[in-house]
């Protein structure tokens, strides 16, 4: 939980704020209603992610709110009832992240975004590439005031060299002429890398060249800015692509997440569970990838005595248990009360880790009907050529502990 401090005269632009505000489940509102009430705050607590200040308060009418916040190093974004040109000069000169109108409702809803965007900021890693020491510094000035995670290039070649050791980068901002590899090269670069296909890119250039920014979108650029550029067109090209990114891998998401039980899909295992035999070692060994089939055992006895809503809470529970145990394999809902667990590395430690699970179930009370229930597994530790292949001897595996008297485990036809 995040706290945000809000300075403000206003009952109704309190109470606005504080709604907005809790709404979000990580965001928790601090509220002041006079200068002297924040100074004091502060004096005790500065751990705020963020302050929201009125720029004229009773006993602050000079905007000395703002410089109360800022003399903390709280990212702070101004709120205010008049828009005056040379103020909003003067406070971003300051430093202040935006200066917001009290215009509407949308105005509020503008701030509470702001501060969510900072949130998420600090595990969003940027890469800001450019040759000038200067402009880096500028840029990576700006995005330090978001709490952006920030890394840096000189050029694209070493760009491309840092992409290829880090596979979490979010966005990158890159100038158009470097030695080496320019920008644009790069963003074509960058696009034939099927791994960096998400990644966000805007291009930056000082040139007059009208055609560039289409030439930069056409080869796979998100965005393109021409320097210089204003504070605020920066901040909402970078927050409105970021945001974009984040809606395409959601919608990704509900398509590979299975809706009940929040564990991967069937489909989602086809397309990454053959990524991950691929990257496995040929031949039999032990160190190579294992598919187990798991089952529910008397699953349908839940569903006909309790009703779907004890089933549905039973999957979502062992689903639960199913990632705890095995936190870095691939954990999917196969098909009503079956699921698959895609583990690589060492036999010997996954049958362990299956053998702990399988003893976990008998001991858990699931559901608010404290339900005492047991699973069968089937094993295939075998490289049979193909995961399709190995997923049908698993189930094949778990068809005979299901077939043999339940809550067992089979990883041999012996």
């Amino acid at each position: 939980m995040y706290k945000i401090l809000v300075v403000e005269d206003s009952l109704t632009v309190r109470k606005v704020l504080s709604k907005l505000l809790e709404s979000n489940p990580h965001l928790s509102p601090v509220l002041c209603e006079t200068f002297t009430e924040a100074k004091l705050l502060l004096e005790k607590e500065s751990d705020f992610l963020a302050a929201v200040v009125d720029l004229n308060l009773p006993d602050a009418p000079n905007g000395e709110s703002v410089e109360l916040s800022l003399s903390y190093s709280l990212p702070t974004i101004v709120l205010t009832g008049n828009f005056d040109e040379f103020t909003r000069a003067q406070l971003l000169d300051l430093g202040v992240l935006d200066y917001i109108t009290k215009e509407s409702r949308y105005s509020y809803s503008q701030v509470i975004k702001l501060i969510d965007r900072l949130r998420k900021n600090l595990t969003t890693k940027v890469l800001v590439v450019e040759d000038s020491i200067t402009s880096r510094n500028y840029i990576c000035g700006l995005l330090k005031k978001f709490h952006f995670q920030i890394f840096e290039a000189s050029d694209g070649r070493e760009a491309l060299t840092f992409l290829s050791d880090t596979s979490d980068i979010s966005l990158v901002i890159s100038d158009h002429r470097m030695p080496n590899m320019d920008g644009y090269e790069l963003v074509k670069a960058i696009r034939h890398d099927r791994r960096l296909q998400d990644l966000v890119f805007i291009g930056l250039s000082g040139t007059n060249d009208g055609i560039l920014s289409s030439k930069f979108i056409k080869s796979g650029a998100n965005d393109f800015l021409s320097k210089p550029f204003y504070h605020e067109e920066f901040f909402c090209r970078v927050m409105q692509n970021l945001d974009s990114q984040e809606m395409i891998r959601t919608i990704r998401a509900s398509a590979n997440i299975d809706s009940l039980t929040q564990v991967y899909n069937r489909r989602y295992l086809i397309e990454q569970g053959e990524a991950i035999f691929a990257k496995g070692p040929s031949g039999q060994s032990a160190a190579g990838v294992m598919v187990s089939m798991i089952d529910i055992d008397n699953f349908k006895v839940v569903n006909d005595n309790l009703g779907h809503k004890a089933g549905d809470s039973l999957l979502q529970e062992f689903a639960t248990l199913l990632q705890e145990y095995f936190p870095t394999d691939l954990v999917v809902r196969y098909g009503g009360e079956e699921f698959t667990v895609i583990a690589t590395g060492s036999f010997k430690q996954h049958a362990a880790d299956i053998s702990q699970f399988i003893s976990a179930v008998r001991q858990t009370s699931f559901t608010q009907h404290a339900l005492n229930v047991t699973c069968s597994i089937g094993i295939c530790a075998e490289n049979l050529g193909s995961l399709e292949e190995q997923i049908d001897v698993a189930d094949k595996r778990l068809y005979k502990a299901k077939h043999t008297g339940k809550d067992k485990i089979v990883a041999s036809d012996k």
